[in-house]
């Protein structure tokens, strides 16, 4: 057992910097006592210390950080150390200056920002390795260290000349020889096949651009020297503090205003085979003018689940904010009640830590106004210090439930690589493609009922779940159909549509037609997918309603399958749209177009209920009140969220007891605005 496992409640708490306030030992005795006054547990040091830690090459400076685990070994408190790989000083970029990374069109980046290093670059790696076995000697017998926090929100790529020869060295490593890469990459078209290993470079505007295998090989690529970096980053901890387990943190992107996804540039399902715990950053847009704040919820919902499914065991919050963030075009502080629900919705879906950036906001540059739970008025009087003192309290109060898993019996499947092939293949609607979206827009039917589902990988296993949902899976490998056979043969249920199996694992389109074992599972041929314009729009007719489709029509030939709903108009008028098929012991739907949220709702309504997948302790769900639940071996704790304006009823089929009240509830209650409950009964009066 890990040192993190034995700690008792959950962590909460964040990123703190005290080096930046090192003049003013004032400032950090009380940052200290406000600490204690909110509850705090846990700070999160040295993320981007390196300069203070090293500030000359050899001449190392740890008194301040000594004085960090001091001050928090006497409140019994934890410290999350932090390796600094992700902000190297100044002093190593001037004379290294290999360590700092090229851009694809060559230009080799100076000093400057964060997160711009060469992974390549050996001279980084050795100083790398020197400072975290440092800092693994001297601290990893300390009692308030809990956890490696490993370098920060790694992304990004380089292309310098050691990245081009490791890119290569990849490529030759997994294609052979040159014929077997030409015919990988379709080379043949564009007479751009390769003679020579040296002729290969790395993709970019200015050469190869189009060559769609080596996009999606590229992407694995840096997902890889991404992986191997971090590998060599733990090595000095893993063996010097082999009880302290170590995690990075992961994160989610809004690439466009309504978009709110996990981060597509890693492959997320492969490197979290290298943390001994998930952990990841958590900010999303609450209040915004786009959606309602239940919608906002479900889509944070769906990233906490996706971080979850990655090992199916609890997982961190590393950062969060109590008020607002400092990036966004309009950054909107929390309404009251709002940091207290959100932070609660990560508990609910498996975190076990709420961890802020920041404790103390930073007093200049560009996280300055960055939300923090102690303002640059140092007071315990603002609104958001009271707001993270309660919930600090109540979080204290619901210790037991750290640790607590959930039961889960529904899946999606996401593979980072068919994401990249289906985001840069040709044809069809560039702007349409939204392949989370669509997921999201599955994932949001369940969670408007109250029935959890992961989101995982295809590389994960199938057989615990009753109903697995794959749409638009656009790249599918040949053991990812064997197992999608295995799975409905054996009894289960999958729901696959339009724009899945189009591709092989080089994103070479299928010749021939659908491959084989998915016509075997799903008793039909898919032919042409139709795409629509913007505000066009035809209709399917299933279950005696009309329901209209947006931007693709899928148009399918039935080999055995039950047609369940036909298109009404266009040329494919009176043709199968919805198809069910029996195979082996289970079932299997293809979805050919499109279709509304209450197409997906109605689709979903007969399923449910054939599988029994209802929220067992609700007796009707309200779409704005999210019930998550968790478990250990005696109780489940279930947590109801009202992410609504007003004050809404819930009704339960059981009385249960509200751990933050202390008080016994009925089986129908009101919820205020914002309000979260947390009820407790014991296992065998569930029906799980």
């Amino acid at each position: 057992m890990n040192k993190l496992e034995l700690v008792k409640g959950f962590l909460h708490g964040g990123d703190y910097n005290p080096d930046q306030w090192l003049k003013r030992p004032d400032i950090l005795e009380r940052d200290y006592q406000l600490m204690d006054q909110s509850k705090i547990n846990t700070v999160t040091v040295g993320v981007f210390a390196w300069g203070r830690l090293e500030p000359e090459e050899g001449i190392y400076d740890f008194a301040w950080l000594d004085d960090v685990f001091d001050k928090m070994n006497r409140r019994n408190g934890h410290v999350i150390l932090a390796t600094p790989s992700g902000g190297r000083p100044r002093w190593m970029s001037q004379k290294y200056p290999e360590v700092n990374r090229v851009d694809s069109e060559g230009h080799r980046h100076t000093h400057g920002f964060r997160h711009n290093h060469c992974y390549s670059s050996p001279i980084y790696r050795e100083k790398v390795h020197e400072i975290n076995t440092r800092l693994a000697e001297r601290y990893g017998d300390n009692p308030a260290l809990v956890l490696w926090h490993v370098s920060n929100e790694y992304s990004g790529e380089c292309y310098c000349p050691l990245c081009q020869i490791k890119w290569r060295e990849w490529v030759q490593h997994k294609y052979k020889t040159l014929d077997a890469l030409n015919d990988a990459w379709c080379l043949s078209v564009w007479s751009g096949l390769y003679s020579d290993w040296a002729q290969l470079l790395p993709p970019s505007l200015l050469g190869d651009s189009k060559v769609h295998g080596m996009d999606l090989d590229w992407h694995r690529f840096v997902s890889d020297m991404t992986i191997d970096f971090y590998q060599h980053e733990v090595q000095p901890l893993k063996k010097l503090t082999p009880n302290i387990p170590v995690t990075t943190n992961f994160m989610a992107e809004s690439l466009k205003e309504g978009q709110y996804t996990p981060l597509t540039g890693l492959d997320y399902g492969k490197f979290s085979k290298s943390l001994d715990i998930i952990s990841w950053d958590s900010y999303p847009s609450w209040h915004n003018r786009y959606e309602t704040t239940a919608e906002t919820a479900m889509k944070t919902a769906y990233i906490h689940d996706q971080f979850w499914s990655l090992k199916q065991r609890p997982f961190l919050i590393m950062e969060s904010t109590p008020s607002c963030v400092n990036w966004g075009q309009y950054n909107k502080a929390k309404q009251p009640g709002m940091h207290r629900l959100s932070s609660f919705q990560q508990i609910a879906h498996g975190s076990d830590s709420t961890l802020y950036f920041q404790i103390r906001q930073a007093q200049g540059n560009s996280e300055k106004y960055h939300g923090a739970v102690i303002g640059h008025d140092g007071s315990s009087n603002s609104r958001v210090f009271k707001d993270v003192q309660q919930y600090g309290r109540e979080l204290k109060e619901i210790s037991e439930i750290k640790g607590a898993i959930k039961h889960v019996k529904v899946a999606i499947i996401f593979d980072w690589d068919s994401n990249w092939a289906l985001n840069r293949g040709g044809g069809f609607g560039r702007p349409t493609r939204l392949g989370i979206q669509m997921l999201q827009k599955h994932y949001a039917n369940f969670w408007r009922k109250d029935i959890e589902c992961d989101v995982i990988t295809s590389n994960m296993e199938f057989s615990q779940y009753d109903l697995l949902i794959a749409p638009m899976l656009y790249l599918i490998r040949q053991d990812t159909m064997k197992k999608l056979q295995k799975f409905v043969q054996s009894g289960g249920t999958l729901v696959s549509s339009y724009f899945s199996g189009m591709v092989d694992s080089n994103d070479r389109v299928n010749l021939g037609g659908w491959p084989k074992p998915l016509q075997d599972i799903f008793g039909i041929e898919p032919k042409e997918l139709d795409t629509l314009l913007p505000g066009e729009h035809y209709h399917v007719s299933f279950n005696q309603k009309e329901y209209e489709t947006t931007d693709y029509d899928q148009i399918m030939k039935v080999k055995n399958a039950s047609v369940l709903g036909y298109y009404t108009d266009n040329f494919y008028v009176g043709t199968p749209a919805i198809t069910r098929h029996q195979y082996g012991k289970g079932t299997a739907y293809y979805i050919g177009a499109r279709l509304s949220t209450e197409f997906i709702e109605d689709f979903y309504d007969d399923i449910i209920q054939s599988l029994e997948l209802d929220n067992s302790f609700v007796e009707l769900s309200n779409p704005v009140v999210s019930v998550q639940t968790r478990y250990n071996e005696d109780y489940a704790y279930h947590f109801v969220m009202n992410f609504s304006e007003q004050a809404q009823m819930v009704n339960f089929r059981r009385p249960s007891f509200d751990l933050l009240t202390q008080r016994e509830v009925t089986k129908s209650v009101q919820i205020d605005k914002y309000g979260v409950m947390i009820l407790k009964e014991r296992q065998n009066n569930t029906l799980h």
